[in-house]
């Protein structure tokens, strides 16, 4: 099993990488965005995805976790994209202090959850192929049974402390319906580079604000009929081969 390394970019976000166990005609790299809240490390992901032969990146967004900054002053996508912008330029391992640059010919997102509006709008972005989006948000507006946006401020200031560091004024702008809002940005998105996970009894983020969303920017759905909220890593290893065909083939505009 590769050994996880480390590195930081733009001076603020840190993130895990891990570099392709073998070697393909092409240079093909996966974000990922994750969830929130939560332990941000995915080391059962990043080592699947290694193995199949991906660059693999696992970014904290600014203001959580090791990452500096405050959380959600910047709309998440922007942590993206400035690793995007930070690949080809070089960045280091900072364990060892080899420097690495990629140059993807293939650049891919996995985002899941809280990370799904980062993948959905960072799609917009030529540079990004193909997005995967697992259980993701659509209306921060729209009504949660189990997560309630006012209940998760709470929560996650009370069972999280300093892994995310935001105040009222960060958090209120979810409640705007425009910042970090695919919803909002849906007549920029499109469709043929996204493919969506979701299930029919996520109490979390319910289905019925996804499937609208997927039918407005004729994004690829895969409806499930159970597995609540669902895993990134799940999904990815469970659906592999699909997800796999839909990352490589071509987009049908």
């Amino acid at each position: 099993m590769a050994h996880i390394l480390r590195t930081r970019f733009k001076k603020e976000i840190v993130a895990e990488f891990l570099s392709p166990a073998r070697l393909g005609k092409k240079r093909n790299a996966i974000i990922l965005c994750g969830g929130m809240p939560g332990i941000p490390s995915k080391s059962e992901l990043m080592q699947f995805l290694s193995k199949k032969g991906f660059w693999v990146f696992n970014p904290r967004y600014r203001g959580t976790w090791e990452s500096g900054g405050t959380f959600l002053k910047y709309s998440p996508e922007k942590d993206v994209c400035d690793v995007i912008d930070a690949l080809p330029r070089g960045f280091k391992d900072l364990w060892g202090g080899k420097m690495y640059r990629v140059r993807p010919d293939n650049l891919f997102i996995i985002a899941g959850s809280f990370g799904g509006p980062a993948g959905i709008l960072i799609s917009r972005d030529p540079r990004v192929k193909k997005v995967v989006a697992i259980s993701p948000v659509i209306d921060w507006l729209a009504p949660s049974k189990d997560e309630p946006l006012d209940w998760l401020e709470t929560f996650v200031h009370d069972a999280f402390g300093n892994g995310y560091r935001f105040g009222k004024k960060e958090w209120a702008k979810l409640k705007t319906g425009t910042f970090y809002s695919p919803l909002h940005h849906q007549k920029e998105i499109d469709g043929s580079k996204l493919l969506i996970f979701h299930a029919q009894d996520d109490g979390s983020i319910r289905p019925k604000e996804v499937i609208a969303f997927a039918k407005k920017t004729k994004s690829a759905l895969r409806l499930l009929k159970t597995g609540g909220h669902l895993n990134s890593t799940f999904v990815v290893q469970k659906y592999w081969k699909e997800i796999r065909k839909f990352l490589m083939e071509k987009r049908q505009k």
